[in-house]
């Protein structure tokens, strides 16, 4: 039985019924649905030993009503892949970015920052500052672009040290699905970071003048109205915003240009607004 099948039966086991339904990714990460559970085969680099703590820290009376519990809160593994199971949640509809559940979104992230350590299993280190290395790291070209990312990646300062608090590793609006209420959901990168990483993506299209600045304000305001701590006092968010937004900026740029690489296509008008974005970086 090959990687998708044996998907279907897991699904089955824990209560999924109908047909089977593959959520198409531009990763190896295998997503399938069968009505109300969701399975999902990791990526073969991810570690299966740091997937089982993040999970029983999903699983976890702190982050109820903050991240969508497993339904299995252990990893099961199929053909060499580490293999997870969930309940299924209503995602944000990707032509709603203006009406989105910002509010939403920054509060959840404000409770995650503010969960005490002690609460939850140890932790690995969250994964944000990897995926942007990770991304430029994965393309494979040397044309302009690339040297441009590149560099742009290599110039940035060192990060100051900052407190690790539980943080999410990769949020943006996909991370959000509605049950009886919003959640957070993939727990690939969570763990113990920098929490500014988590309000990097909203910056960097802030920055790059891909989200209106109203909608910036909304989110920043009710990540702060939350008591999120990730900004300090919140007088100037950008102090401890600009490092993390910047090699985000890069991050996505990268994923953009290998992403066209792969379907054989130019980069389109946001794509181009992130590599523009990163050559007024490197020349600030």
């Amino acid at each position: 039985m090959d990687l998708e099948g044996e998907l279907g039966v897991i699904a089955a086991a824990h209560g999924g019924t109908g047909e089977p339904v593959l959520h198409p990714t531009r990763t190896d990460v295998v997503v399938l649905r069968r009505g109300e559970v969701v399975v999902k085969a990791h990526s073969r680099r991810d570690d299966a030993e740091a997937l089982r703590l993040r999970l029983r820290a999903a699983a976890s009376a702190a982050l109820s009503g903050v991240l969508l519990p497993p339904l299995r809160p252990d990893v099961i593994t199929v053909a060499g892949r580490a293999v997870t199971v969930w309940p299924t949640g209503a995602p944000v509809a990707h032509d709603e970015l203006d009406s989105a559940p910002w509010e939403e979104g920054a509060r959840l992230l404000a409770r995650l920052h503010a969960v005490p350590l002690t609460l939850v299993p140890p932790l690995p280190e969250a994964g944000g500052p990897a995926r942007a290395a990770r991304a430029v790291r994965r393309m494979p070209g040397d044309g302009p672009v690339e040297r441009l990312l590149r560099r742009t990646f290599e110039e940035l300062p060192a990060p100051e040290p900052v407190p690790g608090l539980l943080t999410h590793g990769d949020w943006h609006l996909g991370q959000l699905v509605r049950r009886d209420r919003w959640l957070l959901i993939d727990v690939d990168d969570l763990g113990v970071g920098d929490p500014a990483w988590d309000l990097a993506r909203p910056a960097a299209w802030y920055a790059a003048g891909l989200l209106d600045p109203a909608v910036w304000e909304r989110f920043v305001g009710a990540y702060l109205a939350f008591g999120g701590p990730a900004l300090g006092d919140g007088a100037d968010p950008w102090r401890r915003l600009d490092l993390p937004a910047r090699a985000v900026t890069v991050q996505l740029a990268a994923v953009a240009v290998v992403n066209a690489g792969r379907e054989g296509r130019e980069l389109d008008e946001v794509e181009h607004s992130l590599v523009e974005a990163c050559n007024r970086i490197v020349r600030a």
